[in-house]
């Protein structure tokens, strides 16, 4: 389990560094919503290894922010009201 999770974290320390050095803003917002469907994947796997279900609740809370955000990024980008 910890060989997945280590790999979830280069996945997003890969993304964060995109997210940083991308040319344009949707191209940081993309690494942006991949590092946070990486942090779910993370708390998933930790629910799993640890039995506790607490972190799954936390996963799926952290994902419906994640969407809200993304959609009020995105309206923010477009220009619209």
């Amino acid at each position: 389990m910890m060989l997945i999770v280590i790999l979830l974290g280069i996945g997003i320390l890969i993304c964060l560094i995109r997210a940083m050095a991308g040319p344009s803003i949707p191209d940081r917002m993309v690494a942006m919503e991949a590092i946070n469907t990486l942090v779910v994947a993370v708390l998933a796997v930790m629910g799993t290894a640890f039995e506790e279900v607490i972190y799954v609740d936390v996963a799926i809370v952290y994902a419906l922010l994640s969407f809200v955000s993304v959609l009020w990024l995105a309206r923010f980008v477009e220009g619209g009201k």
